[in-house]
């Protein structure tokens, strides 16, 4: 059952700039379903009203005095977990302290207009307003202080330069990714990633994983084949990335076109044209995060051979994506998140 139902979403906006607070005031009061109860200029302010207001969700800069939003975000979400929108003009620079957002547990990450914030962010105001409502569905109550499961490790598995693995996430995603990829061996087959996340901030991300990683982790460039040993993170906001089949070759295509499910890199792209290229010889995954992407795509690689599997409810961020595959048949296995490297890398050297 949706955790916001039968009543407007209660939000409470933090960002230094007074312009900015009532350019989204303004945005959320003409949208209807949504409340907004609290403004804070700074993040004292904002805490105070955290407690007092408990909003359903907090929109949140990241540049503001006294404390960045980042900081604030990494203070409150293990006592009070609250849905978070991150509106900053730093998501359009790819800076690593949008990451860090995502890491510390924010829902989404818009990106303000560097310049021009009077016409550009009226302009965005209803896709803020779908996403804050989105947001308002998200149950981050597992950001609460916790110490984290461990992740089972695999055993070696020897080189192949024939085999896909696919993983698609979202809400979450950023996270699950983080514990999963280090499971994997250094010589596991060439694993492709679409994680839904804004413009510049991919390449940190990757950079990120790959120090963490037994495998090579970058981010994905248009033409290059896809090998054994390394993992290749889709770049965020711009185009789709899809894998072609060249004689015995995969390589990667990074492609203009319209966002698909919202989202562009989208999952179901990607997947798509995976079964196409692979049929049998991928194998994939569908993680955490809202929305249905993924699940079409998911169902081709199924039907064309491949094995897929997608993340149980219990350990999933936002079950949405995970739930529409598993409902659409997509799916033929469900599983926590530690298993999921698992299925994928036997599954690989099953082919």
């Amino acid at each position: 059952m949706s955790r916001i139902q039968q009543r407007a979403v209660r939000v409470l906006i933090v960002d230094d700039s007074a312009l900015v607070r009532k350019i989204l005031a303004d945005g959320f009061a003409r949208d209807g379903e949504i409340e907004v109860v609290g403004q804070a200029a700074d993040p004292y302010k904002a805490r105070d009203l955290l407690v007092e207001l408990k909003p359903d969700v907090v929109t949140l800069d990241v540049e503001m005095p006294r404390m960045d939003g980042v900081t604030f975000l990494q203070r409150f979400m293990p006592i009070m977990p609250t849905p978070t929108v991150m509106i900053s003009s730093l998501a359009q620079q790819g800076k690593t302290i949008t990451l860090q957002a995502l890491e510390a547990g924010a829902v989404d990450i818009v990106a303000k207009p560097t310049v021009g914030i009077v016409d550009g962010l009226p302009v965005m105001i209803e896709d803020i307003c779908r996403r804050v409502k989105a947001a308002a569905q998200v149950d981050v109550s597992c950001f609460a202080r916790r110490a984290p499961a461990p992740i089972e490790r695999i055993a070696t598995l020897e080189e192949t330069t024939d085999k896909i693995i696919a993983i698609g996430s979202s809400t979450g995603g950023v996270q699950a990714l983080t514990r999963i990829m280090p499971a994997f061996p250094p010589q596991t087959s060439a694993i492709v990633i679409v994680q839904h996340m804004p413009a510049g901030v991919t390449g940190n991300f990757a950079a990120r994983l790959d120090g963490l990683c037994g495998m090579s982790v970058k981010e994905a460039e248009h033409g290059e084949r896809l090998r054994a040993g390394s993992a290749y993170v889709a770049p965020g906001g711009v185009r789709h990335m899809a894998v072609l089949r060249s004689g015995g070759e995969y390589r990667i295509a990074l492609e203009d076109g319209p966002e698909v499910n919202f989202s562009r890199p989208a999952v179901d792209v990607l997947f798509k044209s995976i079964a196409v290229a692979a049929g049998r010889n991928a194998s994939a995954a569908v993680l955490t995060g809202m929305g249905r992407d993924g699940a079409a795509g998911l169902l081709a690689i199924r039907k064309a051979g491949g094995r897929t599997i997608v993340q149980d409810e219990a350990s999933s961020i936002v079950f949405g994506m995970p739930k529409a595959a598993w409902e659409a048949g997509a799916a033929e296995d469900i599983a926590p998140l530690d298993k999921i490297p698992v299925f994928l890398a036997a599954s690989s050297r099953r082919i």
